[in-house]
């Protein structure tokens, strides 16, 4: 079995299925790319058992048929060093020793069988939902989102991201307890109401694939798996068991005091004036009035303080409120309006942050993130 391929090219697809491999795989062989050259066609899979990514790529010049499981890290580090240039893929389906020939060397590794390797999961044909939307659409709801998942082994649902898709659109939501996201897209549509967790890993390498491909993607999923196709890729995945919460019962509705501000200004000012806030609490406190509010933190243990004042709207009654700086400038920094609106019942209770001007009528977003006590 023999092959020609790019340097560069094969490293970048190599690079983009090996996040799926695991640093504890309870399979030796699961440390190896699996290639199987068909018609053409050189397949490379990766895998964890729980999620299993392919990429394809189409050869000029190829001869002959089979399958071989390469050591992924070996691979790709003698990759990254080559400059671009055309390999050559000597493969002895007998010994499994495999040459990589480049303008000016030889470089020999031994591969192991590709028989070995796991099988790709199946979805239940008997119970799978299908939709095909824009791969961009779905990046986006993933990156409004990951950020807030949890890392909670007693409840596993919170570590991932909750997608409801229904014939109105899609909804994606995340959170960790002490802060939510809620992302809204009428670009997705189902013609049934059907819903499914996304865990944290895949969502991970799909962020990764979807920012570099172009068009519609195809979305199967059934009550375990989902998968994934792309141009270039595809990806099944298990997803995480269980019901995630009604989340929408915490979304407080009657917010009375309005604050629009400008984002970019107010992430600043959390960035300066947090490092003076104590590092076992994080907390910051914003003071509310009509024209102006005013950003604080101390540090009674280091004796250290700070406060600055930022001009914005306010409609509403004057109010101290505090909050982890670290949260609020994670959600801040996820919406991209250049202004947002907090809406606010009372210190106690939770604060809602909205972009003011939508990127399109079509999107909708929430972050909602839990108040702090304020000692006075």
């Amino acid at each position: 079995m023999k092959f020609v391929v790019s340097s560069t090219e094969l490293l970048s697809r190599l690079q983009s299925v090996s996040r799926v491999i695991s640093s504890k795989n309870t399979l030796p062989i699961l440390d190896n790319f699996l290639f199987q050259i068909q018609e053409g066609t050189l397949t490379i899979t990766a895998s964890d058992l729980e999620t299993t990514m392919r990429t394809r790529l189409t050869l000029d010049n190829v001869d002959g048929e089979g399958v071989i499981a390469i050591d992924a890290k070996r691979l790709t580090d003698i990759l990254k060093e080559f400059p671009e240039q055309p390999l050559i893929f000597e493969i002895n389906s007998d010994t499994m020793a495999i040459d990589i020939l480049s303008d000016n060397g030889k470089f020999s590794v031994m591969g192991q069988s590709g028989m070995e390797y796991p099988e790709m999961q199946r979805l239940n044909d008997g119970n799978t939902t299908s939709i095909s939307m824009p791969g961009n659409t779905f990046l986006k709801g993933i990156l409004k989102t990951l950020f807030a998942t949890a890392d909670d082994e007693l409840r596993p649902v919170m570590n991932g991201i909750s997608v409801t898709v229904a014939p109105q659109g899609a909804t994606f939501a995340a959170s960790d307890a002490h802060k939510l996201v809620r992302y809204r897209n009428q670009n997705i549509s189902c013609n049934n109401n059907a819903s499914f967790i996304l865990a944290k890993k895949p969502a991970n390498m799909l962020k990764n694939i979807l920012a570099k491909e172009e068009g519609d993607i195809q979305l199967q999923f059934d009550e375990k798996n989902a998968y994934f196709i792309m141009k270039d890729y595809e990806m099944i995945c298990r997803l995480v068991d269980g019901q995630y919460p009604n989340y929408e019962t915490i979304i407080p509705t009657n917010n009375p005091n309005k604050l629009t501000i400008t984002r970019a200004d107010l992430v600043n000012t959390l960035k300066r004036v947090s490092v003076f806030a104590s590092q076992a609490s994080n907390l910051i406190k914003l003071e509310l009035r009509n024209s102006q509010v005013t950003v604080s933190a101390q540090d009674i243990d280091f004796s250290i303080s700070a406060y600055e004042k930022i001009g914005a709207q306010y409609d509403g009654e004057e109010m101290s409120i505090g909050f982890k700086s670290a949260f609020l400038i994670e959600i801040l920094n996820a919406i991209t309006s250049e202004n947002v609106v907090m809406e606010l019942s009372d210190p106690s209770r939770a604060g809602i942050i909205l972009p003011l001007e939508k990127e399109s009528d079509q999107e909708d977003e929430l972050m909602l993130l839990m108040p702090m006590m304020i000692n006075d």
